[in-house]
This record gives structure tokens, C-alpha cells and sequence, in this order.
């Protein structure tokens, strides 16, 4: 039976990837598309690392931002992190700037979106250069290859449901 309810879980997770994903042209007329690929590797996370990283000293914990859909967020989230906004728009940046204006620029923060695979991912790679453009030193991607479901969720890492 929990098996069913994982996999359900998953399976809404994915299609509500795909149907964020599916909506990413329409920021390239803002001229804000930025791949997630232009992240340097040595500034990706992996889900097992972040995941240590929070069963870890809470001095050591990272802040941890979901700069995707609000409806994924929603769905599914990292245990403890906080909605920052969909980079891939102006308004999502100017939630991300906001949560951030007032941290010191060495603060260890990590986003991650998982709306659908890396390589296609419309929100990670502005949400990445805005905080760098900030002048923040710490910030860490969260490299989810496929999506949040399969790369998070499906590892048993910890995650709330719901908000």
C-alpha cells in the first residue's frame, strides 16, 4: 500500500514537471533563459551530500531555497526549505532577491528546483547567476538529473508534503 502512495506521489510530481517545463519558452522573450547547464560543476550539490549536509549540526545546514513552481513546491518540497520563487521570471527573481537582501554574502545557501530534467530546467541557472550577481560566495546548486521525484523523493531523503 505504501508503495502505491509513493509512486502516486511520483507520478504527480512528474507530470507536474512536465507541465512546468512545457511553459519554459515563454520566459525566453524576457530574455531571462539561462540553462542550468552553465552552472559550474564544482558548484553543484549532490542529493546525497545536501541530504547529509541536513541530518548534519544545524551550524552547518545550508539555507535551502526551491526557486521552481510554486504548484511543485507545493506538492512536494526538501524538508525545511523555503519557496523562493520561479527564477525563470522577473517576479520569481524578485521573491529570490528579497529572501536573500538582508543575509550576509557568506551565507552557505543551496537551491534547487526539480521541475523536470537538468538539462531543461528554466529556473536554475537565473535563480544561480542572480544570487551570484549579488555577490553571494556560498550558493550551491542542487543537481537533480531527472526531476525532484526520482532524484529526491524516490531516495527516501526527507521532504514535506504540502505546505
Amino acid at each position: 500500500m505504501k508503495m502505491r502512495v509513493v509512486r502516486a506521489a511520483l507520478l504527480s510530481l512528474a507530470m507536474a514537471g512536465l507541465a512546468i517545463c512545457g511553459a519554459a519558452p515563454g520566459h525566453a522573450q524576457m530574455g531571462q533563459r539561462v540553462s542550468a547547464t552553465t552552472i559550474p560543476t564544482a558548484q553543484l550539490i549532490q542529493p546525497a551530500e545536501l541530504n547529509k549536509l541536513l541530518k548534519g549540526p544545524a551550524s552547518a545546514r545550508p539555507l535551502v531555497l526551491q526557486v521552481g513552481s510554486h504548484m511543485l513546491f507545493e506538492e512536494a518540497h526538501i524538508a525545511g526549505s523555503e519557496y523562493a520563487g520561479p527564477g525563470a521570471t522577473a517576479d520569481g527573481l524578485n521573491v529570490l532577491r528579497a529572501r536573500v537582501k538582508s543575509l550576509p554574502h557568506s551565507k552557505f545557501i543551496v537551491i534547487y528546483c526539480g521541475c523536470c530534467p537538468w538539462t531543461k530546467c528554466p529556473n536554475m541557472g537565473p535563480a544561480y547567476q542572480e544570487l551570484h550577481a549579488m555577490g553571494f560566495t556560498r550558493v550551491k546548486a542542487l543537481y537533480l538529473a531527472d526531476n525532484f521525484g526520482a532524484d529526491w523523493v524516490s531516495q527516501g531523503y526527507a521532504t514535506t508534503h504540502g505546505q
